[in-house]
């Protein structure tokens, strides 16, 4: 199944046995696109020759720098190639599903139909707390800052999702020079105060699957104090996240 004005971006960085496994898993489900680009921050050589070595059998378009600048800049550099109306935005560690091409397609159809949606959502760690069904297992998000808790402010996310390429213009380009976490939580704020819309997949954890496998591990290290489990330390967790949120929000720069 073919995807014409769509590009799929993929960031990567010192994992290129899982980006092949990436690109080899599309193709086996049939699915092509118009464009694949792959954004790489600055990976050891024998990745960099791996990824070359691929390009002639997957004819991706390679974005590299010279040394590693992070997740905001490989964001924002792989997404100045795009030059499709649409992204499909997949991190190298994901894997597409057998569901993948209808769901997708259902996908593209809401997003051309609908020109106020910027972006649809494939995967998350857990359901969004607000939903409201739309159609063949799609819910639009529902942000309202005095719905309760803080899980609502989760609305955007780096994980697979489909987004027009004039992102940028509506939320602004990706913070560079700062931790993953941030460039993520700076961006689902910009989101959230220009008034971005979603949809979430329903059945979030069947159209990709994250692997990280012990030859190539998450290259993200988490904080303590935002794993733990420790009662005391997760309900301080909780209540600086409330109020942290809540603050931001209110005073994050719309675009």
């Amino acid at each position: 199944m073919h995807f014409p004005d769509v590009t799929l971006l993929v960031t990567h960085y010192n994992r290129s046995a899982s980006l092949e496994r990436l690109l080899a898993a599309f193709r086996q489900l049939d699915c092509s696109f118009e464009n694949i680009v792959v954004s790489d921050d600055g990976s050891r050589p024998e990745h960099l020759a791996h990824i070359r070595s691929m390009q002639a059998h997957y004819a991706f378009h390679l974005v590299t720098t010279p040394v590693n600048k992070g997740l905001g800049n490989n964001i924002n550099k792989g997404q100045d190639a795009v030059a499709t109306p649409y992204t499909l935005y997949v991190q190298e560690d994901f894997v597409p599903q057998e569901i993948f091409p209808r769901v997708f397609s259902d996908a593209m159809e809401l997003i051309r139909e609908k020109p106020d949606l910027d972006v649809v959502r494939f995967y998350a760690y857990f359901v969004y707390p607000y939903l409201e069904p739309v159609r063949n297992g799609f819910s639009e998000m529902i942000f309202k800052w005095t719905l309760p808790g803080y899980r609502k402010f989760y609305y955007y996310s780096d994980h697979p999702h489909l987004r027009r390429s004039t992102f940028f213009s509506r939320f602004g380009r990706y913070r560079e020079g700062i931790k993953v976490e941030a460039t993520e939580y700076r961006m689902m704020m910009s989101f959230l105060a220009n008034k971005g819309k979603a949809l979430f997949y329903d059945r979030y954890t069947t159209v990709f699957e994250q692997i990280n496998s012990t030859s190539e591990p998450s290259t993200v290290r988490r904080n303590f104090w935002r794993e733990s489990e420790n009662p005391l330390i997760s309900g301080v967790r909780h209540l600086y996240r409330y109020t942290r949120f809540n603050l931001d929000y209110l005073f994050t720069k719309r675009v």
